[in-house]
């Protein structure tokens, strides 16, 4: 048997192999998807004048990626969400309660943030907006807010295991490219800022969005099922990757939410 495929390889990149059955990604067994309208399965229609949006969290990539790993993936997402919107959805929907407990939560948000940043109507902030020992008390910027939800499923799940998404490069709208790089940024600095925090870079690792992209993966202004499906695919092969490469943090994915954990080994 070759185990090379199963473990580091210093010349792969994060995206260089698409993992069979969601490769190492199923070791969580119950993960949450935070984000907006692309992590919902949003289907755009337009008919008779009238365009519609739809959330289909069948064909949403976190529902590709349960079927792939067999594990429960739930969709604590929504069309339109932003960072500072999201404990109210939160709150309406009790997603605070012990069943959203997950061992892995995967956090994609900031197409809609980034909106509010171009119109002047939210603040992308800093990690200076943020207080480690109290975040309730964060300022109201798309930092403090992304902090206060890493923030509050720690302190539901202290060991539960975060992957933070950048928003993959697009080639129509050079103020948004503007702000998702400087939104990439921040992301890397939250991770570095937080215990058990992962990137999942697509801004540096994945397909840019361009007009091929568009044609084949996209129904107007969101995505097809091809592009959910494709989606799915690389989320859980670039988590594989960062698992294959950091085998010692995930060794006691399977203690995590029990009482028990081995002291010998890295917790």
């Amino acid at each position: 048997m070759d185990l090379s495929k199963f473990t580091a390889n210093k010349n792969e990149k994060p995206l260089d192999n698409m993992a069979v059955n969601g490769g190492f990604c199923g070791i969580f067994r119950k993960i949450a998807c935070i984000g907006d309208s692309l992590s919902s399965g949003e289907f755009e229609s337009f008919e008779n004048g009238n365009r519609g949006y739809h959330d289909n969290y069948d064909y949403s990539w976190g529902q590709f990626l349960a079927r792939d790993t067999g594990s429960e993936v739930l969709n604590l997402s929504r069309g339109g969400l932003r960072s500072s919107t999201f404990f109210d959805m939160a709150r309406e929907q009790s997603f605070f309660e012990d069943k959203y407990k997950c061992r892995a939560y995967i956090i994609a948000l900031g197409v809609n943030d980034i909106t509010g940043f171009i119109d002047g109507d939210f603040e992308l902030g800093s990690t200076a907006d943020i207080d480690l020992a109290d975040c309730a008390k964060n300022k109201p910027t798309f930092a403090g807010y992304y902090a206060k939800i890493i923030a509050k499923y720690q302190e539901m799940q202290p060991k539960a295991k975060f992957f933070l998404m950048t928003i993959p490069r697009h080639t129509n709208d050079a103020a948004r490219e503007e702000w998702g790089d400087k939104h990439a940024k921040l992301i890397h600095e939250l991770a570095d800022m937080f215990v058990n925090c992962y990137v999942l870079d697509f801004r540096k690792y994945a397909p840019v969005y361009d007009e091929e992209f568009y044609r084949n993966f996209f129904l107007a202004g969101h995505m097809n099922a091809a592009g959910y499906r494709l989606t799915a695919l690389m989320v859980e092969s670039y988590i594989d990757y960062i698992i294959r490469n950091n085998p010692e943090d995930f060794a006691q994915i399977g203690f995590v939410g029990t009482p028990y954990h081995n002291s010998e080994f890295k917790w």
